[in-house]
């Protein structure tokens, strides 16, 4: 998998891509927000094959990295990892609602970063991976139209932009409207992986969708055990 690391410090650079090297990554080194860009744009453009996953320090020397990483969405639909010292809840879904599919906090620990990556890359490209495949209609909530297909959602008739995992995690939901999903079956179903981790991943995807749709009783976390849409009234 080729992957873009967009990292301003040569030494961290250089030892995070000899650890990406010996688990099969080919990396392209950026070291600010100009050159990740340019690394971005041939392959917007079909003129080389794309990256598989971009990982963006936020901590760029020409750019503020939330405005690199807003461009950089513009131009490809590849999986975008910020890699942040900011810890707040508020900071990450920042970033996921430029784009980002996912974040690491500094300092990190390398096993933590390869499982993110492997979970992001293994849903690009992956539209029809969450839910029943075969369910061809989309999900209307009261406002909220949810379209499987053509992974559009929709309130009062406005799009909702939303993520890779957002609208998978939205889409699992509502599939079965009051039905408690475990934190664990959805970490599962969504992320692929059974990485204790993730957990802290899904508050924020959850903080997120509530921001985007506007509503914040949309989804109802059911204390200790998980999460559960709640249908509103059409």
């Amino acid at each position: 998998m080729r992957l873009l690391l967009v990292e301003d410090d040569d030494h961290v650079a250089a030892a995070l891509s000899a650890v990406l090297a010996k688990h099969g990554f080919t990396v392209t080194h950026a070291r600010n927000g100009e050159e990740a860009l340019q690394a971005v744009l041939p392959a917007a453009h079909g003129e080389r094959p794309s990256f598989g996953v971009i990982l963006l320090d936020l901590g760029l020397p020409d750019q503020d990295g939330y405005q690199v990483c807003g461009r950089i969405r513009k131009l490809t639909t590849t999986p975008v990892i910020m890699v942040t010292a900011r810890a707040d809840v508020r900071s990450r879904i920042h970033g996921l609602n430029l784009g980002a599919d996912d974040y690491v906090v500094k300092p990190y620990d390398t096993g933590e970063l390869l499982a993110r990556i492997h979970a992001v890359s293994r849903r690009t490209g992956a539209g029809d991976e969450t839910g029943s495949a075969g369910d061809d209609a989309a999900l209307r909530l009261g406002s909220v139209v949810i379209e499987l297909p053509t992974r559009r959602v929709s309130v009062d008739g406005a799009p909702v932009p939303l993520t890779r995992k957002e609208f998978d995690l939205l889409a699992l939901l509502a599939q079965r409207p009051g039905v408690v999903f475990r934190r664990e079956q959805i970490i599962s179903e969504v992320w692929r992986t059974n990485w204790e981790g993730t957990g802290r991943t899904l508050e924020v995807h959850v903080a997120s969708l509530r921001s985007k749709l506007a509503m914040p009783a949309l989804i109802e976390t059911v204390r200790g055990v998980g999460y559960r849409l709640v249908a509103p009234a059409a």
